[in-house]
């Protein structure tokens, strides 16, 4: 095999080149975590690098695959790969350009369009802007996994993929052309000693009998919110912990046959966090924030019993955020996992491949040991065991659960529970049919909005009527 190079792209001046020279993109919106909101990306293959950095060229060629991203974990996956398939016969060249900005989309459409030998043969989207590329503006580039060489119907069987992840990455031509690796469907997140307080027990099933698991409402998450409360806990610390479940749980998205869409389940988030703020039942605090990352470790107003998410949320989020690295540390050990009053998923990785790629075989091995296979030799078993880099990384929640299966999701942040009990269920209750292209950049106007009606700026009527103002000002978008 050829010495595999990367490329880590890239200055603002070729970013400017790409675009100038092929005319301008598709419009993207900005990634689904607005700097305002969240961070540029939530989960872990969002630590984008600090500055974008050109480490060595690459000729493009017949054994040259171009793999374009916008963090360094799939180029990481794609590096252990080349090491266990040492006759590959490719090396890859790598350009990652950070979502900070919105500059990853309108850098990749350019050299989408561009085409030639410098465009990318397979390339990374995200749940914030993933269905642009399998469903939208963009999804004519995305090959069908199927001309892959990918056994489609056979291999999604076999690895149990969660059914949301793979409409997400179905095509309008009902072709499969992306999926993820990691499982985000969320869980409630909990903290034992605080359960123990109030409800008498940490045990999973006593607190999602309280919250209402499964109950398709928040009826009884709000009746837990008041025994709590006259305990002195929060049950959330902010609105922005529930937004994820009552956005992704909702049965239309924004965007309905080109109108804008309020569907009435987040039409209620209106009133959930109205309801939060008025009653005292949270810490008032915007995710994402200092006072966000505070109450992890206990350190807020009042004690916070929960956050809603998925596992990369516990890895990435409280884990660091904790204040401690051991049990008896900060918060580390004192939380567990149970099923949430409504399926939802949060967040995801999706791997597309180049409709005009000359390599689509190669990349297809690529992809297929990255998103489907459940061996022990996959990325999969590895990533949920947390051995792709030795033994002893982080476990994490994957695709397939197959793997899960076969797999020990035991975390002592968790208390020793087995997180993989919590998740797999999660996953295939979480809905992947509500997502439009645009969700980036109206989920920050209605948060906006939602903000300016429960701290008393605007009342109802007229938080939702600028909500559609901004929209219709802003995106090709019918607003009625």
């Amino acid at each position: 095999m050829k010495k595999k190079v990367l490329s880590v792209v890239l200055s603002v001046a070729m970013v400017a080149t790409l675009l100038a020279g092929c005319g301008a993109a598709a419009e993207a919106p900005v990634a689904e975590a607005p700097a305002a909101e969240e961070p540029a990306a939530e989960e872990p293959a969002a630590e984008e690098p600090a500055a974008a950095e050109e480490v060595a060229e690459a000729p493009a060629g017949d054994n040259v695959i171009n793999l374009w991203s916008f963090t360094d974990e799939i180029p990481g996956m794609v590096d252990k790969f080349l090491e266990a398939n040492p006759d590959f016969g490719y090396t890859v060249n790598t350009t990652i350009i950070a979502t900070t900005d919105g500059a990853y989309q309108p850098a990749l459409d350019a050299a989408l369009a561009a085409g030639g030998a410098e465009a990318p043969d397979m390339y990374a989207a995200e749940a914030a802007f993933v269905l642009k590329y399998t469903q939208g503006d963009a999804y004519q580039y995305a090959a069908p996994y199927k001309d892959l060489g990918i056994d489609v119907d056979n291999e999604l069987k076999a690895a149990d993929i969660a059914q949301y992840t793979v409409d997400i990455g179905t095509n309008p031509d009902g072709d499969l052309v992306a999926l993820g690796y990691q499982a985000t469907g969320g869980a409630f997140i909990y903290r034992r000693s605080i359960a123990k307080d109030v409800f008498g027990s940490d045990d999973p099933e006593t607190v999602a009998a309280e919250i209402g698991a499964g109950s398709q409402n928040f009826d009884k998450f709000f009746e837990a919110a008041k025994k709590l409360k006259d305990k002195g806990y929060a049950i959330v610390s902010g609105d922005g912990d529930l937004w994820h479940a009552v956005e992704n749980s909702s049965d239309q998205g924004w965007i309905v046959d080109g109108k804008l869409t309020i569907d009435p389940k987040r039409e209620a988030f209106l009133d959930y966090s109205k309801e939060l703020k008025d009653n005292g039942y949270h810490n008032d605090t915007q995710d994402w924030t200092d006072a966000w990352f505070a109450d992890m470790k206990d350190e807020g107003p009042k004690g916070v019993f929960a956050f809603f998410g998925p596992a990369w949320l516990i890895n990435y989020t409280l884990a660091p955020n904790c204040g401690g690295e051991a049990v008896g540390e900060g918060t580390y050990g004192d939380w567990a996992v149970c099923a949430p009053p409504v399926g939802f998923f949060w967040g995801g990785t999706w791997v597309l491949a180049n409709k005009d790629s000359t390599k689509k075989e190669a990349v297809g091995q690529i992809i297929d040991w990255i998103t489907l296979n459940c061996t022990e030799d996959g990325l999969q078993y590895k990533w949920a065991n947390g051995t792709l880099n030795g033994e002893g990384g982080t476990k994490d929640c994957v695709a397939s659960g197959t793997v899960m299966a076969m797999s020990d999701g035991s975390l002592d942040f968790l208390g020793g529970q087995n997180m993989f009990d919590a998740f797999v269920p999660a996953n295939q209750y979480a809905n992947g049919k509500n997502l439009t292209q645009y969700d980036e950049t109206i989920n920050s106007y209605w948060r906006d909005a939602v903000r300016q009606y429960t701290s008393g700026d605007k009342d109802r009527d007229a938080a939702i009527a600028d909500f559609k103002t901004n929209v219709g000002d802003n995106l090709d978008v019918v607003v009625e």
